[in-house]
């Protein structure tokens, strides 16, 4: 309950600002991620074995199985498109340039599910995703990114750069 009432006091102030594209993009997010918390529920755990890959960040090194990768990856491509669509609608509503100010930008749990990484690995590989495509979305180009059928996602090589994932 009072989750919600925090993204309906945030919806009053945006609406008070006129960023009225920032608006639109906080409630789709909120639906967003309201879908992705319905998906979770229905999540059936499934063993997908011993780790597999391993990178190092921070002076520690990591160790995830096919699953934890893919999830990893799916947090910088989630990250992106979710950033792509803040920085475009900031540049909209002629806002100063701020990403780590957004909402979504600090959530940084869209598309978490809970299982085979840390959330707060997931939260910084997320972030990583969000600043490039906010940065992209804001300044109007695909510098770290694409956009293709329907989805802005992140390059490949620089998706390498942001997490090194390496064979175990």
């Amino acid at each position: 309950m009072a989750a919600t009432s925090w993204w309906r006091e945030r919806e009053r102030q945006l609406q008070n600002q006129r960023r009225q594209n920032y608006w639109r993009f906080h409630q789709n997010y909120y639906d967003r991620l309201r879908r992705d918390q319905i998906r979770l529920q229905s999540f059936n755990y499934y063993d997908y074995g011993a780790p597999t890959y391993y990178y190092d960040r921070g002076g520690s090194s990591f160790y995830l199985n096919q699953y934890g990768a893919d999830l990893l990856t799916r947090a910088i491509n989630d990250g992106y498109e979710e950033g792509y669509r803040a920085g475009l609608a900031d540049r909209q509503d002629g806002w100063q340039f701020d990403p780590e100010n957004n909402d979504a930008f600090q959530d940084a749990s869209y598309g978490y599910d809970g299982y085979y990484v840390d959330v707060g690995e997931y939260q910084y590989y997320f972030r990583e995703g969000f600043r490039r495509g906010y940065e992209d979305g804001y300044y109007g180009r695909y510098q770290y990114g694409a956009y293709s059928n329907g989805r802005y996602s992140i390059l490949g090589d620089v998706l390498s750069l942001i997490l090194d994932l390496r064979r175990y």
